[in-house]
């Protein structure tokens, strides 16, 4: 999974994901996109272990140079 945000404001412009079960994700990715929120949003919210939905924490966190599990 990749997070792409504005550099200037960390407003996230874009979500690429591939893998099995990413499409539970999308209601996800959609409700950051259109509310226009910023990467600390979603690091600040907490997220189940383990969860498919801690992907989406774990990679903003990698966008803000953050992650705590990395590849």
């Amino acid at each position: 999974m990749r997070v792409t945000a504005r550099e200037s404001d960390h407003v996230i412009l874009g979500i690429q994901a591939v893998g099995s079960h990413i499409a539970e994700l999308s209601g996800a990715f959609v409700l950051a996109l259109e509310m226009g929120t910023v990467l600390e949003d979603v690091a600040a919210t907490i997220h189940a272990h383990p969860t498919i939905t801690e992907s989406f924490h774990e990679a903003v966190l990698k966008t803000l140079g953050h992650a705590i599990h990395t590849k």
